[in-house]
């Protein structure tokens, strides 16, 4: 995977944001990178006067607010990571074309599951889920507080849209010390056919066919991460059941669960798959979704 040496967090003064912060700084510091905190500034589209009131404090007004949002993230960065080159940019446009923008030039993009501008009851931004499927480079979701113990999960399904996915959640296995636990999970609905054994019965397979063939679709798809990986212990989960329930209770006790964007089930043409959508509205934790090859396109 190519880096950039940037992480970008995109903050708005919410508590979800600045959770993210925290996320990020230690990304940074992880990956040897540096971070910018970005802030999108929609108030001036809007026309109203940005400054403090007449009769208001002097340190009143929009733009002041601004600043001690983006002022405030910095200064929890860098006491989260002192080690790390922490900027700030403030950018006037809309959160989300703001940090697709930003995407283009970062290895990796963090924000909080909701913001300032989500409705009581909803459980991830739009922000959030417009940005996993659009942004440039890998997309992490804060959600709840993460834990600081527990494995990766990574969700694999075999498609050639998912392998920047493994390829991510190897990377961070790596970067964190800590475990990988890579599950598939597959139903008679969407298992992989194997041949059949009698050709004479064109569907005829032994019992358990269909569990081998998907343990070597599992295999496969991480074939030659382990060599290149090898102080990441791998652990292989094989499910059969619907791959979102699994995802969410593997979660449970990860400290990232990491997706591709859509995997071998989804529609062409759509940039985010239900699995990828499950996760960011119900994981119990962080979500990284990593499109595939079209990310760069």
């Amino acid at each position: 995977m190519v880096t950039s040496g940037l992480v970008v967090v995109g903050v708005d003064g919410s508590a979800s944001s600045l959770a993210a912060v925290d996320v990020a700084a230690r990304e940074a510091r992880l990956r040897e990178a540096n971070l910018r905190v970005v802030h999108a500034f929609v108030w001036p589209a809007t026309h109203v006067p940005l400054g403090a009131w007449p009769l208001g404090p002097p340190d009143g007004g929009i733009r002041n607010m601004v600043e001690h949002v983006v002022g405030e993230a910095v200064e929890r960065a860098r006491k989260a990571a002192p080690q790390v080159d922490v900027s700030h940019v403030v950018v006037t446009g809309e959160p989300l074309t703001v940090l697709e923008a930003q995407s283009r030039a970062a290895e990796l993009v963090v924000v909080g599951s909701r913001g300032m501008g989500g409705f009581v009851g909803l459980l991830v931004g739009s922000t959030a889920v417009h940005l996993a499927a659009h942004g440039r480079c890998p997309v992490l979701v804060v959600r709840e507080q993460p834990v600081a113990e527990g494995p990766i999960v990574l969700g694999v399904d075999g498609s050639p849209a998912g392998e920047r996915a493994v390829d991510f959640a190897f990377e961070e296995a790596a970067f964190r010390g800590t475990g990988l636990v890579a599950l598939h999970a597959w139903t008679t609905w969407n298992a992989t056919l194997p041949p059949p054994q009698d050709p004479s019965l064109p569907y005829a397979n032994q019992p358990g066919a269909l569990a081998a063939e998907e343990e070597r679709l599992l295999s496969e798809a991480l074939a030659g991460h382990r060599e290149r990986y090898p102080e990441v212990a791998v652990e292989h989960q094989v499910v059969h059941g619907g791959t979102r329930e699994a995802l969410i209770e593997a979660g449970r006790s990860a400290q990232l669960t990491v997706v591709g964007a859509r995997g071998r089930g989804g529609f062409a043409g759509l940039l985010l798959g239900s699995v990828s959508q499950a996760l960011l509205h119900h994981a119990h934790g962080p979500v990284a979704v990593v499109r595939g090859a079209d990310a760069h396109h």
